[in-house]
């Protein structure tokens, strides 16, 4: 009753300022912009609509033709404008870039590619980069897509949920980004993330049939300046239960927090939406990020947060292919950690390592990389942590346990064939098997544990399941790419046959480089010895 009593006092008071008086409560919130992809579609040309027949008569017919059809059926007709793609097809990462054809998506239903793209769990870090290319991919629509784009849809919450907010913001802005209401809920969603809502907000201004979220239009008013019109809204929302308590609450002290106690915080959700966290932020609440799902790290990278804040968001997303292992380096190596234990241990550990290795100091090298190792395991950026030493640590000669890291760690990295070419005969048990994968061959004979049976066969007889091959034969490339990485899930987990058809599948569709990596990664993640 309290805030409703503010806002509706809050109206009368709006109702009776000037405009310059109003001009100068609006609030204001931070704002930042992606200056990585600068790209627009808005000068498309639109489509030539043909001039209308001067002669009504068809040529050589006569008017008083009799009819030899029955009946008339109007076909359906879709039409785009010239030069632009439509919005299922639109992606970041062009054929030139991907290898993948635009038939990726074409022959499959759009239901079916939506569920597997929002269930499949890449198992390994080298099928998590397969995942971002695929949703990022520029490819023609699927079967079944129509108003809504679903499938852009599907691709947009899979890049949201993996905490990859900056690429998912520039796809939905490549696609247009207000062409449907579902499909502008996540762009709000996404700038809300990113810190830029003013772009969308703009849009609801001049289309608010593209949201019936009023707090949405509250908080977009006050940004556009339309201080009294925001008010007016809130009020009459809040008068007739058509906003949340919690969300007139924070609303009521984005725009007139003078008119608030602000001894009485507003009690946090567990799960809030990305406008709630946002106006959480704007009125001195913010939320900690850590407990909030991944995509709300990528609010800590903006530059106003603490270091450490920085850190923790920076190995979270690192962990899940959502951010490059060099900007993760860049935030490591920025200052001096200041204090012990957790992040600040790992941040000393790859700073002596990187420091070791820029002196060619021997003789600190395979000290700091035990430890660093360690560290980084905890943490589950082993694979970063290779992309960014292992090349470099293959050109040392270490020994004992240093040396079987570094090669490990060279196995890891974007060099693997070569580390595999040097490591020669040295190798033995599991990390032999991970050189000849990495060679793109077979170890003779087969190993005798089953896992690494199921790996070797992979290369041995690489033959994809018959499922999977029929839809192969269909053009469901895409398709059967993803139900590949389920299958890799599966034979992770235990499931050998699996585990071998998921390898020969990847292999079969020329992602050669993918599988060698993804089965590496299996085999040394895997091996308890590398983890000792």
């Amino acid at each position: 009753m309290r805030t409703r009593t503010l806002i509706l006092a809050l109206g009368l008071s709006a109702a009776a300022l000037p405009a310059s008086a109003q001009e100068a409560r609006q609030p204001q919130l931070p704002m930042s912009a992606i200056d990585w992809l600068d790209g627009s579609d808005s000068n498309a040309p639109s489509v030539l609509r043909p001039s209308p027949l001067r002669n009504p008569q068809p040529f050589g017919v006569p008017l008083d033709e009799p009819p030899v059809a029955s009946s008339v059926q109007s076909p359906e007709v879709e039409s785009a404008p010239l030069g632009q793609p439509t919005a299922e097809a639109v992606g970041l990462l062009p054929m030139s870039v991907t290898g993948l054809p635009r038939s990726l998506w074409r022959n499959s239903e759009v239901e079916i590619l939506a569920e597997l793209i929002e269930r499949v769990d890449p198992a390994v870090p080298a099928l998590s980069a397969l995942l971002f290319t695929l949703l990022l991919a520029e490819a023609d629509a699927p079967i079944g897509s129509g108003e809504g784009a679903p499938l852009l849809a599907a691709r947009l919450d899979r890049l949201i949920e993996e905490g990859a907010v900056d690429p998912g913001l520039a796809l939905i802005e490549r696609a247009g980004g207000a062409t449907s209401p579902d499909l502008f809920a996540r762009w709000f969603d996404l700038a809300l993330l990113a810190d830029s809502p003013d772009a969308p907000c703009r849009v609801l201004q001049r289309q608010p049939q593209l949201s019936d979220d009023l707090a949405a239009r509250v908080f977009c008013d006050a940004r556009n300046g339309r201080w009294d019109h925001a008010v007016t809204v809130l009020g009459t929302a809040d008068a007739l239960d058509q906003i949340s308590d919690r969300d007139a609450e924070l609303l009521i002290r984005f725009v007139e927090p003078e008119l608030v106690d602000e001894s009485n915080p507003v009690p946090p959700p567990a799960q809030p939406t990305p406008l709630q966290f946002r106006l959480f932020e704007a009125v001195g609440e913010t939320l900690p990020t850590q407990p909030l799902p991944r995509a709300f790290a990528a609010a800590d990278l903006s530059g106003t947060s603490g270091w450490r804040a920085q850190l923790l968001a920076a190995e979270r997303l690192a962990a899940h292919g959502a951010l490059s292992a060099n900007r993760l380096l860049g935030l490591y190596s920025e200052r001096r950690p200041a204090a012990s234990g957790g992040v600040w241990d790992r941040v000393a550990a790859v700073q002596a390592l990187d420091s070791a290795l820029t002196e060619g100091r021997e003789d600190l090298i395979g000290p700091a990389l035990i430890t660093a190792w360690g560290q980084m395991r905890s943490a589950g950026l082993l694979v970063p942590f290779s992309e960014l030493f292992g090349e470099r640590l293959s050109t040392h000669q270490l020994d004992g346990r240093a040396g079987r890291l570094a090669q490990r760690a060279a196995l890891l990295s974007p060099g693997y064939e070569s580390a595999a070419r040097a490591l020669g005969d040295g190798a033995s048990g599991r990390l032999n098997l991970a050189a000849a994968i990495a060679k793109g061959a077979a170890p003779e004979p087969l190993p005798e544990s089953a896992f690494e049976a199921a790996v070797a066969r992979a290369w041995d007889d690489p033959t994809p399941p018959a499922e999977l091959a029929r839809r192969l034969q269909q053009g469901k490339l895409g398709e059967v790419i993803l139900r590949s990485m389920a299958l890799f899930e599966t034979g992770a987990a235990g499931n050998h046959q699996d585990l071998t058809e998921a390898l020969a599948t990847l292999r079969a569709v020329g992602l050669e480089d993918t599988a060698r990596r993804a089965a590496i990664e299996l085999l040394i993640l895997e091996d308890e010895g590398a983890l000792r």
